[in-house]
Order: C-alpha cells, then structure tokens, then sequence
C-alpha cells in the first residue's frame, strides 16, 4: 500500500534527479534576470545622454527597451517562484516518503522480534525459572536440617542450660574472696629489726573485684 502511494526506490531516485534539475534551471534563470537588469540599467544610461545631446525620440526608444527588459524580468520573477514552490513540494514528499519507510522498516523489525519471542515462550520460561529457584531452596533446607542425635535436641532446652551456666559462672565468681600472694620469709641476722614487707600490688582485675565486693557490703 505505502508503495502504491508514495512510489518505488526508482521513483525516490527520479524526484532527486527532478530537484537537481529545478536548481539548475533555477540558477539559469537569476542569471538572466541579471543580464537583462543590467541591460535594462544601460538603456537608462542611453536615455540620459540622448536627452543630453536632445535628441528626444532616441531616448524614448532607450525607455521603451528598458521596459521590455523589466517585463521579461518580471515574467523571471514568476518562473523563479513556480520552481520554488515546486521544490518545496518535492522536497516535502522526499521527506515524507523517507519517514514512512524508516516507520516500515521498524514495524517490519519489530515484527520479526515479536515472532522469535512470543508470550507464551516468556511465560514458560519464567515457569521453569521459578521451578528452579523453588527446588534450590528446597536443597537447601535439606542440606541445613539437622540429622542424627542432633535432630532430637530441644534448643529451648539448650537455652534455658546456657543460661543456668551463665549465672553459676557469675555466682561463683562473686563469692570468691580475693587471693593475695604470701609474703616470701626473709632471714633477718640477729641484732637488726627486720623491716616490714613492701606491700603487694594488686591487678586491676583483683581491685575491680574488692570494688565490687565492698559495695556488696554496703
């Protein structure tokens, strides 16, 4: 249909040959036009130096030329503007034509893409998609659950038992008097006072505990 319309690729061919051929006319006729405006400016010139040297019915001859020479210019004019209006057109139906077929061609394509890919092979392949993702999962969960012995543990029991532990560990902790380090026994020669022993000095953990210890006094 597009091509009954709008032509073949020959035709395409053809309306450029056409456009090339109303250019060239076209510059033919703006260099007559400027022939004849400049034979019509020279029979001005005429008429001035024949009304100079007063002789009337030469000058008159000299306008009348111009005349004729501005008509034919004119009729120019006319000619230009018709070639004008003609491109125009052509050019509008070249353009045309270019943009029905690109739109063509693109249907075409997209036909062609909609017959590789139809909707049911799409939905089909998300079927098998998620079939895939499901049993994965699946293998999943099986390979995490655990077997054997392991399977019949209560793990609120496992809780509530760390917990126990937890609190023993503290408890015992708290209730666990602080160790000091004996005094190592120095021999003292007779007839010197044995000086006292340098007190020991306590970890940070040992004065973190009689910290605690002391406020549980209180």
């Amino acid at each position: 249909m597009f091509t009954r319309i709008f032509g073949k690729p020959r035709q395409e061919a053809n309306a450029l040959t056409t456009l090339d051929k109303l250019n060239e006319t076209l510059e033919m006729l703006e260099k007559k036009e400027k022939v004849l405006l400049k034979k019509a400016s020279g029979e001005v010139e005429k008429a001035k130096e024949f009304t100079r040297a007063k002789n009337k019915k030469a000058a008159i001859q000299c306008l009348k030329r111009k005349r004729l020479y501005e008509q034919q210019v004119e009729q120019l004019g006319n000619f230009q503007l018709r070639i004008h209006d003609q491109m125009i057109m052509l050019e509008g139906a070249k353009a045309t034509t270019e943009t029905v077929d690109a739109l063509r061609t693109g249907a075409a394509a997209m036909k062609a893409m909609q017959k590789a890919v139809n909707i049911d092979d799409v939905d089909k392949t998300m079927d098998e998609i998620n079939e895939q993702t499901e049993n994965m999962k699946q293998i999943q969960e099986a390979l995490s659950t655990p077997i054997g012995s392991a399977a019949d543990f209560d793990e609120d029991e496992l809780e509530a038992e760390l917990e126990e532990l937890e609190e023993a560990e503290l408890e015992e902790q708290l209730l666990q008097p602080a160790t000091t380090t004996p005094a190592a026994s120095v021999h003292v020669p007779a007839g010197r006072q044995p000086t006292r022993p340098l007190p020991q000095k306590r970890t940070a953990e040992e004065e973190e505990f009689a910290a605690l210890q002391a406020e549980m006094a209180l």
